[in-house]
């Protein structure tokens, strides 16, 4: 088994999670990521200049033989498996007593059932590497919003992570919780628009998401929540 690390982050290929790709790379690791849209994946190879260290995985993170396809993908490809990143998600921004159900399905599935997915799927590696499993929450899975459903999806995600930590610390596998603010990201292109005020960048949740990651052996960093300077919930 090589001894360089490796990395399986969904939704890799824009926002955050091109951002944790882009800073593990030049931090030494072999990098794999997921997305439902090859084109997207593929220019987001093309931007980096087609790294050998990287390798990209169409699929869908809510779909389980797509996500068990994407780790024994990544261990084939690199033989070792250190770090799992959920980071796949989005927004319908409906409220659930004016919204349109024809989104909720996809939304529910993509953003608590595909960590699970991931979980489930990659744990065995982990194992093997004593590694970590990083889940992309949001201050939404902290804070009520008034008919908020992706605000529940995220607080599912909140107690996926402390659940989860239970379970696998016995097996030497750290659980981190990142619960970004506002962000700018794709996450709002739905929205419409930016809300307002000051945004963080996704360099700047990769930072926490990798400084976490790169922690000593035997310590677990569990919940991270960050927030840019001004958001007041």
């Amino acid at each position: 088994m090589s001894e360089s690390r490796v990395a399986l982050i969904t939704g890799g290929g824009t926002g955050i999670g091109a951002a944790v790709a882009r800073q593990l790379l030049d931090a030494g690791y072999r990098v794999a990521v997921t997305g439902r849209g090859e084109e997207r994946l593929r220019a987001f190879a093309e931007e980096l200049g087609r790294p050998a260290e990287l390798l990209t995985i169409t699929g869908d993170t809510a779909v389980h033989d797509d996500v068990r396809s994407a780790v024994d993908t990544t261990l084939k490809a690199f033989g070792r498996l250190d770090t799992v990143v959920a980071n796949a998600g989005f927004a319908t921004h409906d409220t659930v007593a004016e919204g349109d159900p024809a989104g909720w399905t996809d939304m529910v599935l993509t953003n608590v059932l595909g960590p699970a997915l991931l979980i489930r799927a990659s744990i065995d590696a982990l194992k093997e590497t004593r590694g970590r499993i990083v889940l992309v929450g949001s201050v939404a899975g902290f804070v009520h919003g008034p008919g908020n459903l992706y605000g529940a999806t995220k607080w599912a995600v909140t107690g996926l992570a402390e659940n989860t930590r239970r379970q696998v610390t016995e097996w030497g596998v750290g659980v981190t919780l990142i619960a970004p603010g506002r962000t700018e990201t794709p996450f709002w292109d739905s929205y419409g628009s930016l809300p307002p005020g000051h945004l963080l960048t996704p360099g700047q949740i990769a930072d926490s998401i990798v400084w976490a990651m790169r922690q000593p052996a035997g310590v677990d960093v569990n919940t991270v929540v960050v927030r840019p300077v001004g958001q007041p919930v």
